[in-house]
């Protein structure tokens, strides 16, 4: 590259000496080997420029603001590898998607960029390039987290994902007598969490925390415990859009795992309407209590309020469907890379063997699993979260992921609000007829805020 420089800045000093007026006896003595040389020289360099554009160029429209920094060392280093221009441009957060529609208006649209879910590929599917059998989608280790389109093919690549379940004290566990071997289902998790619940006294220690339903705590099962019903029934129909309404056909499991949060644990269900996330927590890392539904974002957390990772793991959240045996953790994302249909050829080249160095090369990986966790690739280094691992243990058994089927709800806080109202009634008193107020918050508030989004 330096040699190609130096010779093209001499050839322009020669073009600019002759346009100063430079006379022939100015000149130096011209031979048929100099101009020979000439030209050979400037058949290199045009040769090389030719070269050089065919490399293609690299524009990664970035999703996650968090990922800017990290993205940019890697697309540098990358650059000076190899060459090849790598432009990253991170949105601002919560403006992705009128961002990419300005980015791909201009000539230079983005090569690489962002969707999703199935609702964004309906939007972008003719710009996303078919990434089937590609180096890039051969390195996956599950295809749990692509998108595909109605003709199978697949448009946007899941790099990254996040999983929630039921974290255990597993030091805790084994104190009661118990080990993780013996939780492979709803059964198993009730006989365990049972025999703590009735011998908490002695222990000193109870099955579950809190399950607050304070605004600060009831995501947990407004939205991932409501997963469970939704995933399966969802599952059974086909479902991978917005349906318009929905059956509860799986709300009798949904009662049943709510049944034992309520009920094996040390807190007072009628209080649960006000109980927060933060005490939840307090509960699970003063050693209150064995089992803590939440997510692998949390592994952080925990070893800040000082529990030691030999003490922790996380199992799938369990509610009595057959064939549950099988299932991993609750695990999704909104990472999904895409390239560009529109793009040149030489640029989706690029793009493509910049996305599988990120993925293959080992510091690149060890950067990928540092920024983003769950990193769903064969090269990818072991993760420090120990929940990440149990999640990659799961999926190497082959087991089936529990995909976000909540991502689905329609007027998702308002949805939301209504089950937490009525979970907290049915909490305080659980009564079938109050229990039927969340079946009805559950499926007639769904198709009623379905028809206040959509008309």
């Amino acid at each position: 590259m330096k040699k190609l420089i130096a010779m093209l800045l001499a050839l322009a000093m020669v073009f600019s000496f002759a346009a100063c007026g430079g006379t022939a006896a100015d000149e130096p003595e011209t031979t048929a080997a100099t101009e020979a040389d000439a030209t050979v020289g400037t058949t290199e360099a045009v040769a090389a420029t030719e070269e050089a554009a065919a490399a293609g160029r690299v524009y990664y429209l970035n999703f996650k603001p968090e990922f800017d920094e990290a993205l940019q060392g890697l697309a540098a280093t990358y650059q000076e590898q190899t060459g090849v221009e790598v432009k990253v441009v991170t949105a601002a957060s919560g403006t992705y998607s009128d961002t990419l529609t300005a980015e791909m208006a201009k000539s230079e649209a983005p090569t690489i960029f962002n969707i999703g879910n199935m609702s964004g590929l309906k939007d972008w599917d003719e710009y996303a390039l078919d990434l089937t059998g590609t180096d890039l989608a051969n390195e996956l280790t599950t295809d749990d987290f692509n998108l595909y389109n109605e003709n199978g093919e697949l448009k946007a690549l899941g790099y990254c994902f996040e999983s929630f379940g039921i974290i255990v004290n597993t030091a805790l566990l084994e104190q009661a007598g118990h080990t993780l071997d013996e939780i492979t289902n709803f059964e198993s998790l009730k006989a365990v969490a049972d025999d703590i619940h009735a011998r908490s006294a002695e222990l000193g220690f109870d099955a579950f925390s809190a399950a607050g339903l304070d605004a600060s705590s009831s995501w947990r099962f407004s939205g991932h415990l409501a997963n469970m019903p939704l995933f399966y029934e969802f599952r059974d129909d086909g479902v991978t859009e917005q349906p318009a309404t929905i059956t509860g056909a799986y709300l009798d499991n949904f009662r049943a795992i709510w049944d034992l949060y309520i009920t094996d644990t040390a807190a007072d269900a009628k209080t649960l309407s006000t109980s927060t996330a933060d005490e939840s927590k307090a509960q699970f890392t003063e050693g209150k209590a064995v089992f803590y539904q939440n997510g692998t974002w949390e592994y952080a957390g925990l070893l800040e309020a000082g529990m030691s990772a030999d003490d922790l793991a996380m199992i799938p959240i369990y509610c009595g469907v057959e064939g549950e045996e099988n299932a991993a953790l609750c695990s999704g994302t909104e990472n999904c890379w895409a390239v560009n249909a529109t793009a040149s050829e030489e640029d989706q080249k690029a793009s493509l063997d910049f996305l599988y160095w990120m993925v293959t090369d080992a510091e690149a990986s060890a950067v990928m699993v540092e920024q983003l966790g769950a990193v769903p690739f064969k090269a990818a280094p072991e993760s420090s979260n120990a929940f990440i691992v149990d999640g990659n243990e799961m999926l190497a058994d082959g087991k089936y992921t529990v995909s976000w089927a909540f991502n689905h709800t329609p007027n998702v806080d308002s949805w939301r609000a209504t089950v937490v109202t009525a979970l907290a009634a049915y909490s305080a008193d659980p009564t079938d007829a109050n229990w039927e107020q969340v079946v009805t918050a559950f499926v007639d508030g769904w198709a009623i805020e379905y028809n206040t989004v959509n008309g």
